[in-house]
């Protein structure tokens, strides 16, 4: 554990930004499956509905850095790819 009263806050903060990220990522992770689930049970609908959020998180969380951008469009690209097959 650190002493200096600078590093004791840098640790604290860094714990509160860590848990933070940790639901953000979270939260994207739940949308994608929301997609991917609407997806397998061939609900074009609900696929439409969910693939807005799921893009607008995935979005949201490469512009914070919580993932990389390219990691970000492939998601993206990937989910669009299945929910345009499916309204096909």
């Amino acid at each position: 554990m650190a002493n200096i009263k600078s590093a004791i806050k840098r640790v604290k903060t860094s714990e509160a930004a860590r848990a933070h990220n940790i639901a953000q990522k979270s939260a994207v992770r739940t949308n994608v499956k929301k997609v991917e689930a609407a997806i397998t049970l061939n609900d074009a609908t609900a696929a439409n509905e969910s693939i807005v959020a799921a893009v607008k998180g995935l979005d949201k969380a490469a512009t914070k850095g919580l993932i990389s951008k390219n990691a970000a469009a492939r998601k993206k690209s990937r989910l669009m790819k299945k929910v345009n097959k499916l309204n096909a």
